[in-house]
């Protein structure tokens, strides 16, 4: 996902890891029922329904929001009564959408519906070789930047819908977009911390394009390959222990304990060295400090945009010191990249962390899957 400046790179070593819409709440004519039922780890979205028609809640759209927004979502050719109290009336199912985040595209291609994505800002960014051929037929369109979208070849595309996401509620663009009657929706995958909940957002794509049943199966089969995966790794005697993150302008950065890349380091049966730490961000450490914490860790997992030892040690000689690095067990996502640079981690491993848990465990575990080939993460040479 690309969080700018340096809130995206904190958002990102945690993974290692806008507009302002008014809420309006249902009358109480209107009493929701729920259809998602199974929406049992994603805590930023739900879906129920209201008599003829669906509602799409966003129950926390950015991290800390005092406000949620409801989407209501009909039917070609039926009405609904009050649209008034919805932040948006979007027509299911859609055809043309443009979305804001690499970690949107994978669940239009598990849904089949990757031809309907018609634009998106920063392009380069994209790793998909499926979407990429899209792009290279001229069927996407460039838009710019997500801090300030090419608003003018937005609003042209007429897309259905625009799926965004927001750090604070506050989007120029956007509101300028909403204001020419295109519904704009907040997608809040990114601020889910369990693996599981980040991959359940396949069905706020599910429910826009009719496609529920089929954005179910996907999550399930999902979900029993992690829970399978886990169970494996919580049966090993051992738990080695690990380092994350890297340093930033002579900070070092590394998840929290309650963050999404600490859980998969807890499911991999891995004894993450900060997991007591409190948040689901990134703590701010000095090198100091955390050369003495985890210089004997066994493993390192994550450092930074390092790609290389030789970057490390040209960074900063002191990396040198740590056991991990010294014993060849420093492990990176980084060098997994699409033709124009994008890193497939980012947008592929929010959606897939089955895949994200089966490389951990075969790194801190390499008997457990004998036949299985990391998929993202691999030893940083």
């Amino acid at each position: 996902m690309r969080v700018p400046s340096i809130i995206k790179y904190l958002a990102l070593v945690a993974l290692s890891l806008g507009m302002l819409f008014s809420c309006k709440q249902p009358t109480k004519k209107q009493k929701p029922t729920l259809v998602s039922k199974n929406i049992h780890y994603a805590k930023g979205f739900s879906i129920s329904k209201v008599d003829n028609h669906q509602v799409l809640s966003i129950i926390s759209p950015w991290p800390n929001a005092e406000k949620s927004f409801k989407y209501a979502l009909v039917k070609k050719g039926a009405t609904i009564k009050n649209p008034e109290v919805y932040d948006a009336v979007v027509t299911v199912p859609i055809t043309k959408i443009v979305v804001t985040s690499t970690t949107h595209i994978p669940s239009l291609e598990a849904l089949g519906v990757e031809n309907t994505l018609i634009g998106f800002p920063n392009l380069r960014y994209i790793s998909s070789k499926k979407t990429r051929k899209n792009i290279a037929k001229e069927n996407i369109k460039e838009l710019g930047r997500n801090e300030a979208l090419n608003t003018e070849v937005l609003i042209e595309l007429a897309p259905d819908i625009v799926v965004s996401f927001a750090l604070d509620g506050n989007s120029k663009s956007l509101q300028t977009v909403k204001k020419t009657g295109i519904p704009v929706l907040i997608n809040a995958d990114w601020t889910e911390t369990h693996p599981l909940g980040k991959a359940e957002w396949i069905k706020f794509f599910g429910v826009l394009y009719n496609k529920n049943e089929l954005a179910n199966r996907l999550f399930n089969t999902i979900e029993t390959n992690y829970t399978q995966a886990k169970k494996l790794a919580q049966n090993t005697k051992a738990k080695p222990t690990v380092l994350s993150g890297a340093m930033f302008k002579d900070i070092w950065y590394m998840p929290q304990g309650d963050s999404w890349a600490a859980r998969f380091i807890e499911d991999a049966h891995g004894d993450y060295l900060w997991k007591d730490s409190k948040g689901t961000g990134s703590i701010a450490l000095n090198i100091e400090s955390v050369l003495e914490k985890a210089q004997k860790a066994a493993f390192w997992m994550g450092p930074g945009q390092f790609t290389s030892k030789a970057q490390l040690l040209e960074s900063n000689n002191v990396y040198g010191q740590f056991d991990a690095f010294k014993n060849n067990k420093v492990f990176a996502f980084t060098n997994k990249k699409g033709e124009t640079g994008g890193v497939l981690y980012y947008e592929l491993a929010p959606n897939r962390p089955d895949l994200v848990l089966k490389d951990i465990i075969k790194i801190l575990h390499p008997t457990l899957l004998p036949e299985y080939q990391p998929y993202f993460f691999e030893a940083v040479e």
